[in-house]
Protein backbone atom coordinates (compact mmCIF):
# COMPACT_ATOMS: atom_id res chain seq x y z
CA UNK A 1 0.00 0.00 0.00
CA UNK A 2 0.95 3.77 -0.56
CA UNK A 3 1.49 5.50 2.25
CA UNK A 4 0.39 8.92 2.97
CA UNK A 5 1.30 12.18 4.23
CA UNK A 6 -1.05 14.82 5.00
CA UNK A 7 -4.06 12.76 3.11
CA UNK A 8 -1.42 13.11 -0.43
CA UNK A 9 -0.33 9.38 -1.76
CA UNK A 10 3.44 9.12 -1.86
CA UNK A 11 4.48 8.41 -5.58
CA UNK A 12 8.05 7.33 -4.91
CA UNK A 13 9.45 8.12 -8.34
CA UNK A 14 8.12 11.58 -8.69
CA UNK A 15 9.56 12.02 -5.30
CA UNK A 16 12.76 11.38 -6.69
CA UNK A 17 12.46 13.56 -9.33
CA UNK A 18 11.24 16.47 -7.58
CA UNK A 19 14.64 15.82 -5.73
CA UNK A 20 14.33 13.59 -3.01
CA UNK A 21 16.59 10.97 -1.98
CA UNK A 22 14.75 7.52 -1.21
CA UNK A 23 16.40 4.09 -0.62
CA UNK A 24 15.23 1.62 -2.30
CA UNK A 25 15.16 3.41 -5.29
CA UNK A 26 11.91 3.84 -6.78
CA UNK A 27 12.23 1.51 -10.52
CA UNK A 28 11.12 1.06 -13.79
CA UNK A 29 12.59 -0.15 -17.04
CA UNK A 30 12.23 1.35 -20.52
CA UNK A 31 10.48 -0.34 -22.60
CA UNK A 32 8.73 -2.46 -19.78
CA UNK A 33 5.56 -2.63 -21.73
CA UNK A 34 6.41 -4.98 -24.67
CA UNK A 35 8.18 -7.94 -26.70
CA UNK A 36 9.43 -9.65 -23.23
CA UNK A 37 6.31 -10.76 -22.05
CA UNK A 38 4.14 -13.52 -23.64
CA UNK A 39 1.11 -11.57 -22.90
CA UNK A 40 2.09 -8.79 -25.09
CA UNK A 41 3.33 -10.85 -27.80
CA UNK A 42 -0.37 -12.30 -27.67
CA UNK A 43 -2.36 -9.45 -27.56
CA UNK A 44 -0.30 -8.61 -31.09
CA UNK A 45 -0.65 -11.15 -32.40
CA UNK A 46 -4.44 -10.99 -31.91
CA UNK A 47 -5.07 -7.42 -32.80
CA UNK A 48 -2.08 -6.92 -35.46
CA UNK A 49 0.44 -4.74 -36.20
CA UNK A 50 2.36 -2.38 -34.16
CA UNK A 51 1.03 0.55 -35.01
CA UNK A 52 -2.99 -0.82 -34.65
CA UNK A 53 -2.16 -1.52 -31.19
CA UNK A 54 -0.54 1.86 -30.64
CA UNK A 55 -3.53 3.33 -32.07
CA UNK A 56 -6.47 1.40 -30.36
CA UNK A 57 -6.32 2.98 -26.76
CA UNK A 58 -7.79 -0.02 -24.89
CA UNK A 59 -4.85 -2.07 -26.55
CA UNK A 60 -2.11 0.40 -25.57
CA UNK A 61 -3.68 0.84 -22.10
CA UNK A 62 -3.76 -2.74 -21.68
CA UNK A 63 -0.02 -3.47 -22.97
CA UNK A 64 0.89 -0.05 -20.73
CA UNK A 65 -0.44 -1.75 -17.76
CA UNK A 66 0.63 -5.35 -18.53
CA UNK A 67 4.31 -4.92 -16.67
CA UNK A 68 3.05 -3.75 -13.28
CA UNK A 69 0.61 -7.23 -13.18
CA UNK A 70 4.07 -8.59 -12.73
CA UNK A 71 6.21 -6.97 -11.06
CA UNK A 72 6.15 -3.88 -8.17
CA UNK A 73 7.37 -0.57 -10.38
CA UNK A 74 7.04 2.75 -9.19
CA UNK A 75 6.14 3.94 -12.70
CA UNK A 76 4.39 3.28 -15.72
CA UNK A 77 5.50 4.28 -19.39
CA UNK A 78 2.97 5.13 -21.88
CA UNK A 79 3.13 2.39 -24.54
CA UNK A 80 3.41 4.57 -27.54
CA UNK A 81 6.32 5.34 -30.15
CA UNK A 82 8.80 8.22 -30.92
CA UNK A 83 7.26 8.88 -34.87
CA UNK A 84 3.90 9.43 -33.88
CA UNK A 85 5.32 13.16 -34.11
CA UNK A 86 6.25 13.05 -37.70
CA UNK A 87 3.33 11.10 -38.25
CA UNK A 88 1.20 14.17 -36.80
CA UNK A 89 3.07 16.51 -39.09
CA UNK A 90 2.30 14.67 -42.40
CA UNK A 91 4.60 11.83 -43.24
CA UNK A 92 3.19 8.27 -43.55
CA UNK A 93 4.31 5.85 -41.18
CA UNK A 94 4.30 2.36 -41.07
CA UNK A 95 6.61 -0.37 -39.75
CA UNK A 96 7.98 -3.28 -42.07
CA UNK A 97 8.33 -6.18 -40.27
CA UNK A 98 11.69 -7.35 -39.17
CA UNK A 99 13.04 -4.17 -40.53
CA UNK A 100 11.55 -1.15 -37.73
CA UNK A 101 9.57 2.31 -39.26
CA UNK A 102 9.55 3.52 -42.20
CA UNK A 103 8.52 7.58 -42.86
CA UNK A 104 7.41 8.84 -46.14
CA UNK A 105 8.55 11.12 -47.96
CA UNK A 106 12.01 11.80 -47.05
CA UNK A 107 12.65 14.95 -46.56
CA UNK A 108 16.33 14.12 -47.40
CA UNK A 109 14.51 14.62 -50.84
CA UNK A 110 11.15 16.24 -49.99
CA UNK A 111 10.16 19.23 -49.13
CA UNK A 112 8.86 19.98 -45.14
CA UNK A 113 6.32 22.55 -46.51
CA UNK A 114 4.95 20.15 -48.76
CA UNK A 115 3.66 18.01 -45.67
CA UNK A 116 0.03 18.16 -44.32
CA UNK A 117 0.51 18.16 -40.45
CA UNK A 118 -2.78 16.06 -38.84
CA UNK A 119 -2.32 16.79 -35.11
CA UNK A 120 -5.73 14.72 -34.56
CA UNK A 121 -3.74 11.64 -34.90
CA UNK A 122 -2.13 12.61 -31.36
CA UNK A 123 -5.54 12.64 -30.13
CA UNK A 124 -6.01 8.52 -29.99
CA UNK A 125 -2.59 8.86 -27.46
CA UNK A 126 -4.27 11.45 -24.94
CA UNK A 127 -7.31 9.19 -24.65
CA UNK A 128 -4.48 6.06 -23.95
CA UNK A 129 -3.06 8.47 -21.24
CA UNK A 130 -6.90 8.67 -20.02
CA UNK A 131 -7.30 5.20 -19.68
CA UNK A 132 -4.19 4.25 -18.29
CA UNK A 133 -4.27 6.87 -15.35
CA UNK A 134 -8.15 5.60 -14.83
CA UNK A 135 -6.48 1.83 -14.23
CA UNK A 136 -3.06 2.70 -12.26
CA UNK A 137 -2.31 2.44 -8.44
CA UNK A 138 -2.37 5.66 -6.75
CA UNK A 139 1.55 5.20 -5.08
CA UNK A 140 2.52 4.69 -9.27
CA UNK A 141 4.14 7.54 -11.15
CA UNK A 142 2.68 7.58 -15.04
CA UNK A 143 5.36 8.69 -17.41
CA UNK A 144 4.67 10.19 -20.85
CA UNK A 145 7.71 10.38 -23.45
CA UNK A 146 8.39 12.47 -26.71
CA UNK A 147 11.81 11.71 -28.81
CA UNK A 148 13.95 14.64 -28.44
CA UNK A 149 13.89 17.28 -32.05
CA UNK A 150 17.45 15.81 -33.08
CA UNK A 151 16.81 12.04 -32.74
CA UNK A 152 13.04 12.50 -34.52
CA UNK A 153 14.52 15.18 -37.00
CA UNK A 154 17.00 11.91 -38.31
CA UNK A 155 14.24 9.45 -38.98
CA UNK A 156 12.30 12.42 -40.75
CA UNK A 157 15.15 12.46 -42.91
CA UNK A 158 16.30 9.52 -43.70
CA UNK A 159 13.07 7.81 -43.85
CA UNK A 160 14.03 4.99 -40.91
CA UNK A 161 16.83 4.82 -38.73
CA UNK A 162 20.14 4.62 -39.04
CA UNK A 163 22.99 3.49 -36.59
CA UNK A 164 25.41 6.77 -38.09
CA UNK A 165 22.50 9.03 -39.09
CA UNK A 166 24.42 10.20 -41.84
CA UNK A 167 21.69 11.68 -43.70
CA UNK A 168 20.18 14.06 -41.08
CA UNK A 169 24.05 14.85 -40.30
CA UNK A 170 24.85 16.16 -44.04
CA UNK A 171 22.02 17.85 -44.41
CA UNK A 172 22.78 20.15 -40.57
CA UNK A 173 25.80 20.84 -42.49
CA UNK A 174 24.98 21.34 -46.03
CA UNK A 175 22.19 23.20 -45.26
CA UNK A 176 21.63 24.50 -41.84
CA UNK A 177 18.57 26.44 -42.20
CA UNK A 178 16.52 24.01 -43.90
CA UNK A 179 17.20 22.08 -40.84
CA UNK A 180 16.37 24.44 -38.32
CA UNK A 181 13.00 24.38 -39.54
CA UNK A 182 12.37 20.90 -39.66
CA UNK A 183 14.14 20.80 -36.03
CA UNK A 184 11.46 24.31 -35.12
CA UNK A 185 8.64 21.74 -36.31
CA UNK A 186 9.54 18.87 -34.55
CA UNK A 187 10.03 21.17 -31.44
CA UNK A 188 6.16 23.28 -31.86
CA UNK A 189 4.32 20.10 -32.25
CA UNK A 190 6.11 17.89 -29.54
CA UNK A 191 5.24 20.68 -27.13
CA UNK A 192 1.60 20.32 -28.16
CA UNK A 193 2.17 16.30 -27.36
CA UNK A 194 3.41 16.79 -24.39
CA UNK A 195 1.24 19.10 -22.75
CA UNK A 196 -1.37 17.07 -24.42
CA UNK A 197 -0.24 14.26 -22.36
CA UNK A 198 -0.04 16.18 -19.13
CA UNK A 199 -3.04 17.14 -19.44
CA UNK A 200 -4.77 13.73 -20.35
CA UNK A 201 -2.92 12.89 -16.66
CA UNK A 202 0.90 12.01 -16.58
CA UNK A 203 3.07 12.98 -14.23
CA UNK A 204 6.26 13.27 -15.77
CA UNK A 205 7.89 12.74 -19.54
CA UNK A 206 10.60 11.86 -20.89
CA UNK A 207 12.60 13.01 -23.72
CA UNK A 208 14.68 10.62 -25.56
CA UNK A 209 17.58 11.40 -27.72
CA UNK A 210 18.04 8.26 -28.91
CA UNK A 211 20.57 9.18 -31.57
CA UNK A 212 22.70 12.30 -29.98
CA UNK A 213 25.98 10.31 -29.59
CA UNK A 214 26.35 10.39 -32.98
CA UNK A 215 27.05 14.30 -32.95
CA UNK A 216 30.22 16.26 -32.96
CA UNK A 217 30.63 18.96 -29.71
CA UNK A 218 29.12 22.07 -31.96
CA UNK A 219 26.77 20.08 -33.75
CA UNK A 220 25.22 18.48 -30.22
CA UNK A 221 25.34 21.87 -28.93
CA UNK A 222 23.26 22.88 -31.61
CA UNK A 223 21.27 20.35 -32.46
CA UNK A 224 20.30 18.63 -28.90
CA UNK A 225 21.08 20.74 -26.64
CA UNK A 226 19.54 24.08 -27.97
CA UNK A 227 16.44 22.85 -28.81
CA UNK A 228 15.94 20.64 -25.66
CA UNK A 229 16.64 23.32 -23.67
CA UNK A 230 13.91 25.83 -25.78
CA UNK A 231 11.35 22.75 -25.52
CA UNK A 232 11.81 22.34 -21.26
CA UNK A 233 11.51 26.31 -20.64
CA UNK A 234 8.57 26.35 -23.17
CA UNK A 235 7.32 23.11 -21.42
CA UNK A 236 7.59 24.35 -17.98
CA UNK A 237 6.08 27.86 -19.06
CA UNK A 238 3.45 26.07 -20.35
CA UNK A 239 2.79 23.37 -17.40
CA UNK A 240 4.80 24.33 -14.27
CA UNK A 241 5.80 21.36 -11.79
CA UNK A 242 5.96 18.88 -14.51
CA UNK A 243 9.18 16.80 -14.15
CA UNK A 244 11.27 16.29 -17.44
CA UNK A 245 13.51 14.05 -17.77
CA UNK A 246 16.33 13.64 -20.29
CA UNK A 247 17.68 11.12 -21.80
CA UNK A 248 21.01 11.63 -24.23
CA UNK A 249 21.78 7.90 -25.16
CA UNK A 250 25.75 8.61 -26.29
CA UNK A 251 26.53 11.80 -24.91
CA UNK A 252 28.69 10.64 -22.78
CA UNK A 253 31.23 13.48 -21.74
CA UNK A 254 28.84 15.93 -23.40
CA UNK A 255 26.47 15.11 -20.21
CA UNK A 256 27.51 17.47 -17.83
CA UNK A 257 26.85 19.79 -20.67
CA UNK A 258 23.54 18.71 -21.47
CA UNK A 259 22.49 18.57 -17.46
CA UNK A 260 23.50 22.24 -16.85
CA UNK A 261 21.78 23.81 -20.25
CA UNK A 262 19.00 21.83 -21.09
CA UNK A 263 16.98 22.64 -17.77
CA UNK A 264 15.50 19.28 -17.15
CA UNK A 265 14.75 17.72 -13.44
CA UNK A 266 16.22 14.52 -13.99
CA UNK A 267 19.02 13.05 -16.48
CA UNK A 268 18.74 9.64 -17.96
CA UNK A 269 22.25 7.82 -18.10
CA UNK A 270 22.34 4.55 -20.48
CA UNK A 271 24.96 2.02 -19.80
CA UNK A 272 28.30 2.93 -21.02
CA UNK A 273 28.29 5.68 -18.38
CA UNK A 274 30.51 4.88 -15.44
CA UNK A 275 28.00 5.61 -12.52
CA UNK A 276 30.52 6.78 -10.14
CA UNK A 277 31.96 9.71 -12.37
CA UNK A 278 28.48 10.71 -13.31
CA UNK A 279 27.89 10.89 -9.10
CA UNK A 280 31.21 13.52 -9.46
CA UNK A 281 30.61 15.26 -12.47
CA UNK A 282 26.86 15.77 -12.53
CA UNK A 283 25.90 19.29 -10.95
CA UNK A 284 24.87 18.07 -6.87
CA UNK A 285 21.50 16.92 -6.46
CA UNK A 286 20.71 16.53 -9.52
CA UNK A 287 18.19 12.98 -9.67
CA UNK A 288 20.04 10.67 -12.41
CA UNK A 289 18.17 7.66 -13.89
CA UNK A 290 19.68 3.96 -14.78
CA UNK A 291 21.97 2.57 -16.09
CA UNK A 292 21.72 -0.91 -16.04
CA UNK A 293 23.41 -2.87 -19.17
CA UNK A 294 19.98 -4.70 -21.08
CA UNK A 295 22.56 -7.47 -21.36
CA UNK A 296 23.31 -7.91 -17.51
CA UNK A 297 19.87 -8.31 -17.10
CA UNK A 298 19.36 -11.01 -19.94
CA UNK A 299 22.50 -12.65 -18.09
CA UNK A 300 21.33 -12.55 -14.81
CA UNK A 301 22.98 -14.44 -12.20
CA UNK A 302 26.33 -12.83 -10.88
CA UNK A 303 26.40 -10.53 -13.87
CA UNK A 304 23.22 -9.00 -12.81
CA UNK A 305 23.63 -8.89 -9.17
CA UNK A 306 27.11 -7.41 -9.30
CA UNK A 307 25.87 -4.90 -11.69
CA UNK A 308 23.21 -3.84 -9.62
CA UNK A 309 24.83 -3.40 -6.73
CA UNK A 310 28.03 -1.36 -8.44
CA UNK A 311 25.26 1.06 -9.75
CA UNK A 312 23.58 1.68 -6.25
CA UNK A 313 26.88 1.95 -4.37
CA UNK A 314 27.64 4.69 -6.64
CA UNK A 315 24.24 6.48 -6.48
CA UNK A 316 23.41 6.09 -3.34
CA UNK A 317 23.86 9.81 -2.48
CA UNK A 318 22.01 11.06 -5.02
CA UNK A 319 18.28 11.07 -5.82
CA UNK A 320 18.28 7.48 -7.98
CA UNK A 321 15.74 6.32 -10.03
CA UNK A 322 17.02 2.45 -11.06
CA UNK A 323 16.08 2.05 -14.15
CA UNK A 324 18.12 0.08 -17.45
CA UNK A 325 20.40 1.93 -19.78
CA UNK A 326 18.20 1.59 -22.74
CA UNK A 327 15.18 -1.10 -23.63
CA UNK A 328 14.79 -4.22 -21.97
CA UNK A 329 15.59 -6.94 -25.05
CA UNK A 330 12.68 -9.13 -26.24
CA UNK A 331 14.84 -12.07 -25.13
CA UNK A 332 15.18 -11.07 -21.39
CA UNK A 333 14.02 -13.73 -19.34
CA UNK A 334 11.31 -13.16 -16.90
CA UNK A 335 12.87 -14.61 -14.04
CA UNK A 336 15.75 -12.48 -14.47
CA UNK A 337 13.43 -9.09 -13.67
CA UNK A 338 11.85 -10.81 -10.92
CA UNK A 339 15.35 -10.92 -9.73
CA UNK A 340 16.22 -7.91 -10.29
CA UNK A 341 12.91 -6.71 -8.43
CA UNK A 342 14.04 -8.65 -5.38
CA UNK A 343 17.46 -7.31 -5.70
CA UNK A 344 16.19 -3.85 -5.66
CA UNK A 345 14.13 -4.90 -2.68
CA UNK A 346 10.39 -4.74 -4.63
CA UNK A 347 8.07 -7.14 -2.58
CA UNK A 348 7.07 -10.02 -4.80
CA UNK A 349 3.54 -9.30 -7.22
CA UNK A 350 2.78 -6.47 -9.33
CA UNK A 351 1.14 -3.17 -8.42
CA UNK A 352 -2.03 -3.51 -9.96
Amino acid sequence: MASSQGGLIDKPLLAVLRGERRDPSPAWMMRQAGRYLPEYRALRADKGGFLDLVYDPACAAEITLQPLRRFALDGAILFSDILIVPFALGQNLTFVAGEGPRLSPPLKGAALEDLQPHLGRLEPIYETVRQVKAALAPQTTFLGFAGAPWTVATYMVAGEGSREQADARLLAYQDPGRFAAIIDAIEETTLIYLIGQADAGVDAVQIFDSWSGSLAPAEFERWVIAPTARLVARLKAKRPGLPVIGFPKGAGGKLAAYARETGVDALGLDETVDAAWAHASLPPGLPVQGNLDPLALITGGEALETAVARIRSALHDRPHVFNLGHGIQQTTPIAHVERLMELLGKAPGGVL
